[in-house]
C-alpha cells in the first residue's frame, strides 16, 4: 500500500493541514506487475508494448525467441485476468504477438532473425535491403549486392555492402517476407 501525504503551513512554519491518503497500486502498476510475472514464467517470451488506456483497455503485445503460440497469449492473458478484480476495475484484455512485418524495435528481435531479409529505412529516407548477418546489443549489421560501375572501363560489377546501423539510429526495419 502507499502513501501520500500533503501537509501546508503557515508563515511561522506550524503545520496547519495534515492530510494522509491512502491508495493501493494503479491498476496501470498492477497489470504491468502481472504481465511481468506472466513473462517470467515463459522466459522465451518479451514484451513489446502494453497499454491500458482510460477505459481500463488492456493491449499487450508479446514477441518470442521462438515465436509466440496462442497457448502463451492464453497464459499471459489468464494471469492478469484472474489476479485483477472485475467488480473494482472493468477491463478488457487483448494479448497479441508481432505480425508478420511488424516492425523490430529491441535487439532481441533483432538477434532472433539473423540470417533473414530486412527492409531498413535509414534516417535520410533511403531504404536499404539486406540480410542481416549480425545483431548485438548496441548495434545490427545489413548486407546485401549492389550493381556498379567497374572502376576501369565500361560495364557493372557485383560488389558486397555491408552497413551497420545503430539502434535508434533509423527511421524502420522490418523482416521481408518472402513467399
Amino acid at each position: 500500500m502507499n502513501c501520500l501525504i500533503f501537509a501546508t503551513h503557515s508563515k511561522q512554519n506550524d503545520w496547519k493541514t495534515l492530510v494522509f491518503f491512502f491508495f493501493d497500486m494503479s491498476f496501470k502498476a498492477q497489470v504491468e506487475t502481472l504481465v511481468q510475472e506472466a513473462l517470467e514464467e515463459n522466459p522465451s517470451l518479451f514484451l513489446i508494448d502494453l497499454s491500458v488506456g482510460g477505459d481500463n483497455s488492456i493491449r499487450v503485445l508479446l514477441d518470442g525467441d521462438e515465436g509466440v503460440s496462442l497457448e502463451s497469449c492464453m497464459q499471459v492473458s489468464r494471469k492478469v485476468e484472474h489476479n485483477l478484480d472485475r467488480e473494482e476495475n472493468d477491463f478488457s484484455i487483448e494479448v497479441s504477438s508481432c505480425g508478420i512485418g511488424s516492425p523490430l524495435t529491441m535487439a532481441r528481435q533483432f538477434k532472433k532473425n539473423v540470417n533473414r531479409k530486412l527492409e531498413v529505412l535509414d534516417q535520410e529516407d533511403k531504404l536499404v535491403q539486406g540480410t542481416l548477418t549480425a545483431a548485438n546489443d548496441d548495434s545490427f549489421t545489413l548486407q546485401w549486392k549492389a550493381r556498379e560501375p567497374k572502376p576501369i572501363g565500361k560495364g557493372k560489377v557485383t560488389v558486397t555492402k555491408t552497413k551497420e546501423f545503430k539502434y535508434g539510429n533509423y527511421k524502420n526495419a522490418k523482416v521481408i517476407v518472402s513467399i
